[in-house]
């Protein structure tokens, strides 16, 4: 929409798109001219005045100039805080390795951290470098990276399998239930195999891994799978160390008679 004075040419009202729709209360444009202008101007005659309209259809939005905000990274903030310790007021011994951290970044992460890291003034015997016995550096400096970032660590392709075996139980030990969820997801997806299952089945029987331990069960599935396997010392040592999986292994045997039965009555 534009104004047209005397003498003058188009003076644009506007130059933003308008879209047409339904839910439009009004087309128009408020405060377009004054009527006291309009009454005085020479564009009106015998009570008459001409609008021209110039419309043009716009076929693709214009790219706006407002920034779309990037995606989160702070992530990244925190892992930069982590490797460049600044600020850090507490140290692990870990395998003969220090790690320096931040107490209230632990304790945010972990409820078991904050337990041991911010007990009452009269509890509170916290040693300058704590000793971490339950675990090694490389699966300790591993959570840790979780633990800033809440990303996968970075792993060597080649020992995934045996860290991700390794960070699952330092997981549950300082309750972090994330990483111990990404931790199985790894192993269920990939990283099992025939050489790993007596270990994977007896980590997830110890760590209430339902997910795992199934996916474990379902790779002895085939009949041929499972008759070979339970002429191993695998096998052997999985009854010993985890005898209730005796029960789910029978109850596999029995179907596999099962299925083979109704094969041959069939036949």
């Amino acid at each position: 929409p534009r104004q047209e004075e005397a003498g003058a040419g188009p003076h644009p009202y506007t130059t933003r798109p308008f879209s047409f729709s339904p839910d439009c209360i009004s087309f128009g444009f408020d405060k377009f001219i004054l009527r006291k202008d309009l009454a005085e101007s020479e564009h009106l005659k015998d009570d008459c005045f001409a609008i021209g309209v110039d419309v043009v259809i716009v076929t693709k939005d214009e790219v706006s100039s407002v920034k779309v905000p990037p995606p989160s990274d702070m992530h990244r903030h925190y892992g930069d805080l982590l490797s460049s310790k600044l600020g850090t007021d507490v140290e692990f011994v870990v395998g003969g390795e220090t790690f320096t951290a931040h107490r209230l970044v632990l304790a945010a992460r972990s409820p078991v951290f904050k337990i041991e890291l911010f007990r009452t003034t009269e509890e509170r015997t916290t040693p300058n470098a704590i000793p971490i016995n339950d675990t090694d550096a490389q699966v300790f400096r591993a959570m840790l990276s979780f633990i800033y970032t809440d990303t996968w660590p970075k792993i060597d392709q080649e020992n995934e399998a045996a860290m991700a075996q390794h960070l699952l139980i330092a997981a549950e030990r300082y309750g972090l239930d994330r990483l111990k969820l990404m931790c199985e997801d790894r192993l269920c997806n990939g990283i099992i195999d025939m050489g790993s299952v007596t270990t994977n089945l007896v980590l997830a029987e110890n760590h209430y891994c339902h997910s795992l331990k199934k996916a474990c069960l379902e790779l002895l599935g085939p009949w041929t799978t499972l008759a070979e396997f339970m002429a191993t010392d695998d096998f052997r040592y999985l009854t010993k160390s985890c005898p209730g999986i005796l029960n789910d292994l029978i109850c596999i045997v029995a179907a596999r008679e099962r299925e083979r039965t109704i094969f041959f009555l069939g036949e």
